[in-house]
């Protein structure tokens, strides 16, 4: 079984998604590191460079990679499932968990980081507001939706793992 995180920039993919892993005894892959290692670039380099079509295009690569694979907890990108082909593949073998949380919490969470290219506009939380909105019926059509705003770390691993158990998981995951 794999578990995929979803979700916009900043609720916590990467980091929750490292402490699900070690919690699990899964292997943990970022889809944005991944191909920023297979690359040579950073992502802001990538849209810089070769241009965003570019980029989604190697995350469908990635996508079609992954689909086969078991014990892996996944953090994809934040626009990582606006391909449906992509989160098909996630689907195949696994679960879909969507972390959100309110665009103040994430502006708050990624406003100092410079290497979000999606945000280098003039109003960044306007643009969060309306990402959100667009990508609003894929986070919330996941197997689990996790709020990442209302608890630490730590809590939300322990309500993870109850609500996958809770949804039939808790033999694949112990």
């Amino acid at each position: 079984m794999k578990i995929a995180l979803i979700g916009f920039m900043g609720t916590g993919k990467t980091l929750l998604g490292r402490m699900l892993a070690a919690r699990l005894h899964y292997e943990f892959i970022d889809t944005d590191q991944l191909i920023e290692i297979r690359q040579g670039q950073s992502i802001a380099e990538l849209f810089a460079t070769r241009g965003e079509a570019y980029f989604r295009q190697l995350e469908q690569e990635l996508a079609r990679e992954l689909a086969g694979r078991d014990g892996l907890v996944i953090a994809t990108g934040g626009g990582f499932v606006l391909n449906p082909v992509n989160l098909e593949r996630l689907r195949e073998g696994g679960v879909i968990v969507s972390l959100i949380a309110p665009a103040e919490t994430i502006y708050d969470r990624v406003k100092c980081n410079d290497d979000r290219p999606l945000l280098a506009v003039a109003d960044p939380l306007a643009r969060i507001r309306e990402l959100l909105q667009q990508r609003a019926v894929i986070y919330q059509g996941a197997d689990i939706v996790l709020d990442t705003s209302l608890k630490v770390p730590d809590e939300l691993i322990e309500e993870l793992v109850s609500r996958l158990t809770a949804k039939g998981y808790g033999n694949e995951i112990i």
